[in-house]
């Protein structure tokens, strides 16, 4: 059985991606490059990749940065009890229907408040046996590709039962940019960090 770890609710949705909200003290659960899911139905869920994760401003908080001496209790009551959503780009990777995992674009995207759950060390290793789910990051526009795809890859590594997999990853990434060398170097420097 997945273990269903919730980190957030979908606020708006694409068939390339999604943005997820969560409360502030949610937060320890997502990650930059964590591979989400987002169960549509008993058969059918959707796949992706946080690449981006930020938090929007309000009214208090313009005026707690220049207020003076703000106390740890008004600092805590502002980071618990905060209403404006932490929210998560999530970039769509596959999906899986019928108990297959496609490395294609979602038939159709979650709804509005569908839960989105991290995906556990069994879910991540099923999804990542193959690699065509890797196109869709190294296209997207509007992501820092190569620390999206090292920080995937480190989290996958530590969960992978094959040795083998970072390498063969990277080795992947290189095939796909061989033809784009200026992002093949970009993503080969943040590939750098995950290596050693």
């Amino acid at each position: 059985m997945t273990e269903k770890i919730e980190i957030g609710r979908l606020l708006r949705a694409g068939t390339t991606g999604f943005i997820a909200g969560c409360r502030v003290n949610q937060l320890d659960a997502p990650m930059f490059g964590a591979l989400v899911r987002a169960p549509l139905s008993e058969t059918y869920q959707v796949y992706g990749l946080i690449h981006d994760i930020h938090i929007d401003d309000d009214g208090l908080v313009r005026q707690l940065v220049t207020a003076d001496n703000v106390s740890d209790e008004v600092m805590k009551d502002n980071r618990e009890r905060r209403i404006v959503p932490v929210e998560m780009s999530v970039l769509a990777v596959g999906y899986e229907q019928d108990g297959k995992i496609h490395h294609l674009l979602p038939p159709r995207p979650p709804l509005s408040l569908d839960v989105i759950y991290l995906c556990d060390e069994k879910d991540m290793v099923r999804f990542t046996e193959r690699f065509g789910y890797f196109r869709h990051i190294l296209n997207t526009q509007d992501a820092p590709i190569g620390e999206v795809i090292a920080a995937h890859i480190l989290q996958v590594q530590s969960v992978q039962k094959d040795k083998k997999w970072k390498d063969r990853a990277i080795q992947e990434v290189i095939t796909l940019l061989r033809d784009d060398y200026p992002t093949l170097m970009s993503v080969l420097g943040a590939l750098g960090e995950v290596a050693s």
